[in-house]
């Protein structure tokens, strides 16, 4: 498994790792409206999983922020989801207050579904650890940033430029 810190003490991550050139696990998440989303629901897409701790955080809210600026020029192709435990209520009272309309935020909280099948789960705190899973529309993983310090930002230009890579 990764080795990842958050607030640099080390924490334990449990699920199954993914790395570039694996097949992506499908999952089961709750949109806002609490319907069930799987990796299926967007078969045929280029995906960018953004994995954030908790949305309301300095480092998870400007790294949602950021993608939502970039998904709009990443074309009809793309789709950026941003996933974390935070209740469905709050991701959706959030996205409203921050104007988020090019990013679909998805949460885990009930089953950790995504957090099990991708290896993300913190278990000292029952949160997703911050990292980028970028995703091929045959659903093959390109691209994985399983940061290393969980308050620390992901390299967003690698994200984005892994993206692009897949729709040219």
């Amino acid at each position: 498994m990764a080795n990842v810190t958050f607030k640099n003490n080390p924490v334990t991550l449990v699920g199954t790792e993914v790395a570039v050139g694996d097949t992506a696990p499908d999952f089961t998440v709750l949109a806002n409206d609490l319907s069930p989303v799987t990796l299926a629901d967007s078969k045929g897409k280029i995906r960018l999983i953004s994995v954030v701790p908790s949305i309301d955080t300095g480092v998870c809210s400007t790294q949602t922020r950021k993608f939502n600026e970039e998904a709009a020029s990443l074309g009809d192709d793309v789709q950026v989801l941003t996933i974390s435990v935070d209740l469905p209520f709050a991701q959706a009272r959030w996205c409203a207050a921050e104007g988020i309309a090019n990013v679909q935020t998805l949460s885990d909280h009930r089953d950790l579904s995504f957090g099990e099948a991708y290896g993300t789960i913190i278990q000292e705190l029952r949160l997703l650890a911050r990292s980028i899973f970028v995703i091929d529309k045959d659903d093959k993983v390109t691209y994985v940033q399983y940061v290393s310090e969980n308050t620390d930002h992901p390299d967003y230009d690698k994200a984005i430029e892994a993206v692009k890579q897949l729709t040219n």
